[in-house]
């Protein structure tokens, strides 16, 4: 396993499968669990520590509302931890953005968008974390960006015919 991916409940699933998704397009192992930092907070430490045993070289942590869960993460663990805040509370996930990016001096935390689009470029981060010392990784990546490039390509194009 590369990648730990955390959820700090199972409603926050359906934002985690984006970056699942990208994880199993690239062939990067993951294990997912659901654990919270304010209420499973010696299942979340048992958890960082069993990853690291396991071989996690990155963490993705993603939660809404208060999201202690990447700090909490960050703080027991030396490894790149990246955040990805989720909607849907009553501060449509306002709330979970400034708690993951508001780190403090020491404790760094990666943090990405509010939601899917997030959960998809935290994957992709920890790709990138992955492919400075996997070349496979690195060629995929660079494979990846180019596909990017080409839809753009191929988008402007159909734009133009239709004016």
């Amino acid at each position: 396993m590369k990648v730990a991916i955390f959820i700090g409940s199972a409603s926050d699933f359906g934002v985690a499968e984006e970056a699942i998704n990208i994880l199993r397009e690239f062939d990067v192992l993951f294990e997912l669990e659901v654990t919270s930092a304010h209420r499973s907070l010696e299942r979340t430490l048992t958890l960082v520590r069993a990853f690291e045993k396991q071989g996690a070289e990155v963490f993705i942590a993603i939660a809404g509302e208060s999201a202690h869960l990447a700090g909490v993460v960050a703080s027991h663990t030396r490894r790149p931890v990246i955040g990805v805040p989720v909607g849907g509370s009553t501060l449509n996930g306002l709330d979970a953005l400034l708690s993951t990016v508001q780190m403090p001096k020491g404790i760094p935390v990666a943090c990405m968008g509010i939601g899917k689009s997030g959960a998809a470029n935290a994957a992709l981060l920890a790709i990138q974390i992955l492919s400075l010392k996997d070349a496979s990784l690195n060629k995929k990546m660079k494979e990846y960006r180019e596909k990017l490039a080409a839809q753009v390509e191929t988008s402007s194009k159909k734009v133009k015919e239709n004016l």
